[in-house]
């Protein structure tokens, strides 16, 4: 079982629009909510693929109820720790030619004994898990190294884990060697300091992010594929060109089916290819939405992998 944590959720409001314009108007031609977070999301595309996954989540107030209610149509089981104040909602606005624009709340404060309930949670749930992936931003109140002390618990256990975050949790989290780290590149930027223009230069981010106690890494670059570097070396896994709708949720998706990948065959680069063709595949389809493992397979056979 693949054990997702989604420790910060969201309604995810999506509105699509004609076109996006500076200081013009626009008009909405669609809209609906969703269940959000990077977690979350991560599960939902293991169970569209065939596998085990469980969803830990908070919730609280009314947006947590909704979000409960979406949840219970998704196939999978969750797990709900209740936090007094109201989740986040947000909001993601796209037009017909595949511009983006999302809005993020930070959510909602988390207490002490709130954030140490999610953790024994968490650690529950671990005998029976093979991976953990801990996705998402943290909301006020949580410490930044709680991540990292769920590295520790699931190593413990004899369970892999993958982080998926940001800022100062990604850099604590990082010290704790997780299994593998999949930032995008403006959280690559992020933590290093740096602004990554060409290929080489992602190459070495790759491996510095992976000096920092990353056993694997797997830096997404949104259309253009990812760059991976584990003990092996460094690789770049490229998809064929797209028309892209929505690339929100892409790098969820990579993750998702990355993770899903290895669970399955332990094959890095093979893992790497799934992760980049489920991008690719969700970024092709409208609004918040996460490719059939039918359809990340077709571009599967077209995603190329080489040393980067």
């Amino acid at each position: 079982m693949i054990l997702t944590l989604t420790i910060n959720p969201a309604i995810d409001r999506n509105l699509t629009a004609d076109r996006l314009a500076f200081e013009d108007r626009a008009y909405i031609t669609s809209k609906h909510d969703s269940p959000g977070g990077r977690g979350i999301n991560a599960s939902c595309v293991i169970h569209a693929f065939g596998a085990k996954t469980l969803a830990l989540l908070t919730s609280g107030g009314t947006a947590g109820a909704r979000l409960e209610a979406m949840l219970n149509c998704c196939g999978f089981p969750i797990v709900v720790v209740p936090v007094q104040n109201e989740i986040r909602t947000n909001l993601t606005i796209s037009d017909r030619q595949g511009l983006t624009i999302k809005l993020n709340e930070h959510g909602p404060a988390m207490d002490e004994e709130e954030v140490k309930r999610v953790q024994e949670a968490v650690i529950a749930k671990l005998p029976g898990a093979s991976w953990l992936m801990m996705c998402g931003s943290t909301p006020p109140g949580v410490p930044a190294d709680f991540y990292a002390r769920l590295i520790v618990e699931a190593r413990r256990e004899g369970v892999k884990t993958l982080l998926d975050t940001d800022g100062e949790a990604l850099r604590e989290g990082l010290r704790a060697h997780p299994t593998v780290v999949a930032p995008n590149q403006p959280e690559a930027e992020r933590l290093l300091n740096t602004v990554l223009i060409t290929r080489t230069q992602v190459a070495e981010a790759a491996a510095r992010i992976r000096s920092l106690g990353a056993e694997a890494v797997v830096l997404s670059l949104g259309s253009q594929g990812a760059v991976a570097s584990n003990g092996s070396g460094t690789i770049q896994a490229i998809p064929p060109p797209v028309d892209v709708v929505c690339p929100i949720g892409a790098g969820d998706a990579l993750a998702a089916a990355f993770t899903w990948s290895m669970r399955r065959k332990g094959d890095f680069p093979d893992a790497v290819r799934w992760g980049v063709a489920a991008g690719t595949a969700s970024a092709r389809l409208p609004g918040v939405s996460f490719a059939s493992l039918e359809q990340a397979e077709e571009v599967y056979k077209q995603v190329e992998v080489r040393d980067a």
